[in-house]
């Protein structure tokens, strides 16, 4: 949110925009249709928003785990995975209460390691890794600008020169 706000964009969750479009929470939709009902609204809100221009997004961490998904991104997109450990997965789902369905049982912790050992292959494919642990969101998003910034510097270095 922090990038999309020193960009002048619009910030959009894949989660929020599904909730709003579906009126129920994500823990609602997990519960009475199931993940596969979840992931398929999932699938859709991505093709969706994946088209706007000047907007950043969160995807979720489910979303990119699909075979193929990283690969299909629209040319000009950019992908970030913000690093947390299983255990700061779980102290922040904690605190935002029963928000994500998929750390629910009785071992979260446990589930979070499996999830993230599962998905991280898929998290590899992003542009850029940045560690999100203990960083202020603004300094995040300075380092994603300046990951941006030096990329483009390299484009330019790259092509060659306009007649």
């Amino acid at each position: 949110q922090a990038w999309a706000g020193l960009l002048g964009w619009r910030f959009l969750d894949f989660d929020e925009v599904i909730q709003e479009e579906a009126g129920l929470p994500i823990s609602d939709i997990f519960r009475r249709y199931g993940e596969p009902r979840f992931r398929a609204l999932e699938a859709a809100t991505g093709e969706r928003l994946l088209t706007l221009e000047g907007a950043v997004l969160a995807s979720g961490g489910g979303w990119p785990a699909q075979p193929g998904r990283m690969d299909g991104l629209p040319v000009g997109t950019r992908s970030v995975w913000l690093q947390v450990s299983a255990e700061e997965a779980v102290n922040r789902a904690r605190i935002d209460g029963p928000t994500r369905p998929m750390l629910i049982g009785p071992d979260p912790l446990e589930r979070a390691k499996n999830l993230l050992r599962e998905r991280e292959p898929f998290y590899r494919l992003a542009h850029l890794a940045i560690d999100s642990s203990t960083a202020d969101p603004d300094i995040l998003a300075q380092r994603i600008r300046d990951f941006l910034l030096d990329e483009r510097a390299d484009d330019v270095r790259k092509s060659p020169p306009h007649k």
